[in-house]
């Protein structure tokens, strides 16, 4: 996403707003982070590592049962962080950050590792250089991040619609890969998975969305609420990508890993 596209306060603000709700909502999101955890590599034995865009906190505490040691938890929204330290109280350090600017000291950490967050920054190869400054040599960066042709069943039906911006915008993924080549990292692997869930209405989509603080955040979106013309308009276009388990909603992930030069 570019700074034109997204705003960092209102991200902040809506997944805070999320938080109470977020963990019930997750169940695709705590899927893709435990096949990013898997894709670590077997030999990876890291002294300091960090999950970056925490949310609640559960990838924290799941790397830190799987490395048996203390995780630091950063986030932009301090909602989620606050409900993450009444999950922990007393254990591991949750501090407010910005994934571009992270308060981490040169050479300091020997993983990152950030599950669908990245696709908020506004500038992404400017936290690819933040990551690698904050990684030791023969660190890894490990993170997921949600690529162009995700709700594409979504933004289509709004687009019988109206002419306004009903879904988040999510980087094509020549651009990313153009990215990751230009971040200086000794090497980098990026595979896409493809996620189709099916929703029994597409109420339940909606609401699973506001629910993850996740719904539209980019500029040239409607004000106000949605009116139920427009609604029984949305919900007749959705229609088309019925299935027999239900309707379709399509996520295309991206799997980086990417390690800093020993």
């Amino acid at each position: 996403m570019t700074e034109a596209q997204i705003d960092k306060g209102q991200v902040a603000a809506s997944f805070s707003r999320a938080a109470h709700s977020y963990d019930q909502a997750a169940a695709f999101q705590r899927q893709v982070g435990s096949n990013l955890l898997a894709r670590l590599p077997a030999q990876l034995q890291p002294r300091a590592v960090t999950d970056l865009g925490c949310g609640t906190g559960y990838f924290t505490r799941q790397l830190q049962m799987h490395f048996a040691q203390p995780v630091i938890g950063l986030d932009l929204a301090e909602g989620m962080l606050q409900f993450a330290r009444s999950q922990q109280a007393g254990q591991g350090d949750w501090v407010v950050a910005d994934a571009e600017a992270l308060p981490l000291r040169d050479a300091s950490q020997d993983l990152l590792f950030s599950s669908l967050a990245l696709q908020w920054c506004p500038d992404l190869p400017r936290a690819l250089s933040e990551a690698r400054r904050c990684l030791r040599p023969g660190g890894y960066l490990a993170f997921t991040t949600l690529v162009e042709g995700s709700l594409y069943e979504l933004q289509a039906a709004w687009q019988q619609v109206d002419g306004f911006v009903h879904v988040n915008r999510f980087s094509a993924l020549a651009s990313l890969q153009s990215q990751l080549a230009a971040a200086g990292f000794a090497r980098w692997h990026c595979d896409i998975e493809s996620h189709v869930l099916h929703y029994p209405q597409l109420s339940d989509l909606t609401r699973e969305l506001k629910a993850l603080g996740a719904h539209n955040l980019n500029p040239g979106r409607p004000g106000g609420l949605t009116g139920r013309a427009r609604l029984r308009a949305l919900t007749e276009a959705y229609e088309a990508y019925r299935q027999p388990a239900g309707l379709t909603a399509t996520y295309q992930v991206a799997h980086i890993l990417m390690f800093k030069e020993a």
